[in-house]
Order: C-alpha cells, then structure tokens, then sequence
C-alpha cells in the first residue's frame, strides 16, 4: 500500500468515526475476536493446557485467527477489484478505531448526572467498580479516570498502530486489549493462562502511555489549562496506580485539570483504596464543569495524536515493516 492511499486509508476510517461512531452489530470485529476467544480457551482448557504454554498457544489462535480472518477477506475481495479490498479496509480500520464511542460514553454521564441513578448506569458502561455508592462527585471522578485511562488504550495505540504499522498493527493491538479484557487477570483461572495477554498488553501499551503526557500537556496548553501540572503529576502520581501504563495518562489528566481523582473505590462491595491521586490543595469535590473540560481536554488531544500519526505515518514507507 502506497503513502497516499495508507493515509486515506487513516482518514477515511476517522472520519467515519467521528461523523458514525462505533458501529453496533452482531457480527462486530470484536466481538468475533471475544467467541474466538472463549472457544480456543474452551478447547485448550479441556485437553489440558491451562498453564503458560496454554495461554500462549492461546495468544496465537486468537491474534493470529483475526490477522489470517482480515487477510483471507482482503485477499478474496482484492481479487474481484482493488477498490473492494481497500473498501474491506477501510470499513475495517473505521469498525476498531473508537475515540467517538469513548466521547460519547463520557457525554452520557454529563447528561445525567442530575439523575444519579441513571449516570450510575451509564458510568457502568465505562468502569468495573462499584458504582451503586457514588455520590455526585465520586461519579464525575471515576468518568474522568476512565476517559484519561482509556486514552491510551483506546485511541493512542490503536491509532498510532495502524499509522506505523498499517491495519495489521491496529488488528494486533486490538486483539491483544480483547485478550487481556478476557484472560489477564490475576486469579486461579487465569493467573498462568493469561500471562501472554496481560504482557503483551503492557507492551503494546508502555510507549503510547508514556507519549500520552506531553500530548495532554499540548492539549491543556491549548485549553489554556495546567500543562505544566500536567507534567509533574505524571511524573509523581503514576505510581499510583498498579498498572504500568495506566496511571500516566490519568495522572496528567489530573494535574492538566488540577483536580484529585481516584479516591475511595470498591470491588465487589471491598474498599480496594481510598487514596487520591493529586496535590491536597486540588479540589476533589467535582462537577459537571469539570466533566465538561475533562471531555474537552481528552477532545484535543484525540484530535493532537491524529496530527501526530499524520506525521509520522510516511515512516511505514521506508521502515521494514
């Protein structure tokens, strides 16, 4: 694929995104990667092969399943027209990119959080804490933390992944996140079997997560926020959290916006912590403002890592992938 036709291939499937949205069907690239998914686990699971060596046999049947699934579609549709096979791409690339689906699950608590019992629900779209508990400001809070975290995994990789490295890097990217969604976890079925997922998902993620930082200090710049605290919070409240790449993008988040996230949160009715992730003199007490530049500032920089995919998306032509 030449340059011209890779970077229509990236604007054509944002441009969808941004004008459709995810679309919502049955046959979904992701959730044919989740049946896939369960039904090799199944398999391997019933012979025997619940340790490592299972759950990377397990990575390859699943990863490998949805890059021979895109190709077998291109090769059959390239063969009748070439315009078909770029068309699959498209649609492709279109059906995996999400940054609208991420804006508008944020935009749905905005609106109902006069109504907390429907912004809970709503939030349950977005977190897997409890939410039954939360009052307003934990609510705004924890769809804050959700958008800043789901930044990285849901835009920055899948984005630049397919600018470098074209539709066989995005479909990479995206069938590791199902995997570890599905199987990294740190319990008795999953703690071996899922170790290839939940690693190759902190690897595909480590540079986007880090890059996030000075992305969101960019877009805070632009907004005329905190870019500066951006910077510092990352660099002090990372930690945080037990993910290696998560608290990056959350706590520049945080310090863009100069307020406290995290707090009290629960799992299965279990205090789990009850630490903030800011500076004590940041408010913590949030509203609907905060929601409303919280959704602005992760607007910006979805649209600055665009900019910067364009950029270094000509790369893909004299790397050796």
């Amino acid at each position: 694929m030449g340059l011209i036709e890779h970077l229509a291939l990236v604007l054509a499937a944002c441009l969808l995104d941004a004008l459709i949205g995810d679309p919502v069907y049955r046959f979904h690239p992701i959730r044919i990667v989740g049946a896939w998914s369960l039904a090799c686990e199944r398999l391997l699971f019933a012979v025997g092969l619940k340790g490592r060596a299972g759950g990377v046999l397990h990575w390859l049947l699943v990863v490998g399943g949805a890059l021979a699934a895109w190709w077998g579609v291109r090769s059959g549709l390239g063969a009748l027209h070439p315009w078909a096979a770029f068309g699959w791409d498209v649609f492709m690339a279109y059906s995996l990119i999400c940054t609208r689906d991420l804006l508008d699950h944020g935009r749905r608590v905005l609106e109902a959080l006069d109504d907390p019992p429907q912004a809970r629900m709503r939030l349950r779209m977005l977190v897997g804490r409890d939410t039954e508990q939360l009052e307003r400001d934990g609510i705004v809070r924890a769809t804050i933390e959700s958008l800043s975290e789901n930044l990285t995994d849901g835009v920055l990789t899948p984005l630049w992944a397919l600018c470098l490295f074209g539709l066989p890097g995005l479909i990479l990217v995206k069938a590791v996140s199902s995997l570890d969604s599905m199987v990294g976890y740190k319990n008795e079925r999953y703690g071996r079997f899922g170790w290839a997922a939940a690693r190759s998902d902190d690897l595909v993620h480590w540079l986007p997560a880090r890059l996030s930082v000075p992305l969101i200090a960019a877009a805070a710049a632009l907004l005329k926020l905190h870019p500066r605290l951006a910077f510092r919070a990352a660099r002090d409240y990372h930690a945080m959290l037990p993910s290696p790449n998560s608290g990056w993008s959350e706590a520049a988040c945080a310090g863009a916006l100069r307020v406290r996230l995290v707090g009290p949160i629960r799992y299965g009715g279990v205090l789990v912590t009850d630490a903030y992730m800011g500076d004590p003199d940041w408010p913590a007490a949030l509203g609907a403002t905060d929601l409303e530049r919280a959704l602005r500032l992760i607007l910006v920089a979805c649209v600055l890592a665009l900019l910067v995919g364009m950029l270094v998306a000509p790369l893909r032509t004299v790397l050796p992938w």
